[in-house]
């Protein structure tokens, strides 16, 4: 059908984003499938931002010189982290503060720079939608 022949990418984020921009779909921790982030409540946004590997909330803010992780540009975006269902933060890391899955404790899933109080990112490929 239709979808076969888009690009990967574009069926995805078709899929995802609703007509007003936000997230048509349940954000879900891809290890543990616990609640992120509730339909129709993140906007999608495009913004360059670098994420360390993802590994247990342990491992997130030890820093041995450089570190492992990838830069991602696609995010669902949330003014007010009340607006979680289901979110963990990592003690200070710089300027920044990693979202993790409450619940497994994974990630980063996401990022918020602590000068900045209303802006969370969810990164789009550490998450599942359901």
């Amino acid at each position: 059908m239709d979808n076969n022949q888009q690009s990967k990418e574009s069926t995805d984020r078709s899929d995802l984003v609703s007509e007003d921009g936000k997230n048509s779909k349940s954000v879900v921790c891809q290890r543990c499938g616990s609640k992120v982030l509730c339909p129709g409540v993140a906007v999608f946004t495009e913004k360059e931002l670098f994420l360390p590997s993802m590994r247990k909330k342990s491992g997130l803010s030890t820093t041995e010189g450089s570190v492992d992780g990838d830069t991602l540009t696609a995010h669902w975006f949330v003014d007010d982290m009340y607006t979680f269902e289901n979110v963990g933060f990592t003690k200070d890391v710089g300027r920044i503060k990693y979202l993790i899955c409450a619940d497994c404790e994974i990630g980063p899933i996401g990022w918020h720079c602590l000068d900045d109080k209303k802006s969370f990112y969810v990164a789009v490929e550490r998450v599942n939608h359901a």
